[in-house]
């Protein structure tokens, strides 16, 4: 998901970063936007390669040997996937949980330090809604919990496995996917709007925070990007 709302701007700002290389993987491959992207630092060699996180393990294992392959080091792992609509229950847990979970294992057979990996970092896009639901959205909300709960996992396991892992969890941030959607069997049909009716950020202004998390690189931080700021939140068990 590395074109679509947050995705694309936040790939707009790690370009500017300056990373060796970076890989998109996405359902569907925009050229203006991969274009725009190389076009922004022609330093970096910006690849796409067209994704869907619904396969089974195996199948994004195939993928990520060519990528490894390809770059010999892969530093950086961000599962970004996301979908907003509760009449899709079986999509938005396949997408925004299990997409999440699968990617990750996969990656393990390259990274895994038990296997004579380098390790590696995994920032997991949760959601505040994982720990402060949208009810109206039960499904979209639990889905990006189950998510957040995996992550503090990998985190606690990275003495394991040598690789460690942090969430990213925006607020209420204006892309398309809050305009309009679909809430669990239409208990609040005004859902969209009645959510832009609270404080909103902008795409870039998440962009930016997201960056500067990865900077941080903090095994087991749970970042907040909200309203502009970037909050490191403590989890109470």
């Amino acid at each position: 998901a590395g074109l679509g709302g947050i995705g694309l701007d936040t790939s707009r700002e790690i370009v500017k970063s300056g990373p060796k290389n970076l890989v998109i993987l996405d359902r569907i491959e925009i050229p203006t936007a991969i274009a725009e992207l190389k076009a922004i630092n022609p330093k970096v060699t910006v690849t796409f390669y067209p994704y869907d996180v619904t396969v089974p393990v195996a199948e994004t294992t195939k993928l990520l040997k060519t990528i490894f392959a390809q770059l010999k080091t892969v530093d950086l792992l961000i599962n970004g996937a996301g979908i907003l609509d509760d009449h899709q229950i079986e999509r938005t847990i396949a997408v925004n949980f299990t997409g999440t979970v699968n990617t990750t294992t996969a990656i393990m057979e390259f990274w895994d330090k038990r296997k004579g990996g380098p390790g590696g970092v995994i920032a997991n896009i949760c959601s505040v809604t994982g720990f402060n639901s949208i009810y109206q959205v039960p499904v979209y909300s639990a889905s990006k919990a189950a998510a957040l709960s995996f992550t503090s996992s990998l985190a606690r396991l990275a003495h394991i496995t040598g690789v460690t892992a942090y969430s990213i969890n925006p607020g209420i941030t204006r892309t398309p996917l809050v305009h309009k959607f679909n809430s669990w069997l239409d208990v609040e049909p005004r859902v969209g709007e009645l959510l832009l009716e609270h404080p909103t950020q902008t795409t870039l202004e998440c962009a930016q925070n997201f960056v500067k998390a990865i900077e941080a690189n903090k095994n087991g931080a749970i970042w907040q990007l909200d309203l502009g700021q970037l909050i490191s939140v403590e989890w109470t068990k």
